[in-house]
């Protein structure tokens, strides 16, 4: 599966750094790119693993807010 979600919080490159690692951390995630200025991630998962719910979580839980 392949999504895009607004994480309006990230403002520098150490908010990028924290989503990233905050995706990056879930079983399942593939790929995740990060468009600072348009303030954007796009995941790319395999949803046997993980769902978006749980990615938007793992995002929130580190302080971001996701909408």
């Amino acid at each position: 599966m392949k999504t895009t979600l607004k994480v309006c919080d990230m403002v520098t490159s150490k908010d990028v750094t924290r989503v990233k690692n905050a995706i990056s951390a879930n079983e399942g995630v593939i790929a995740c790119g990060i468009h600072k200025a348009k303030k954007e991630v796009e995941i790319v998962y395999d949803n046997y693993f993980i769902n978006i719910e749980d990615i938007i979580e793992s995002i929130e839980n580190s302080g971001y807010t996701v909408i």
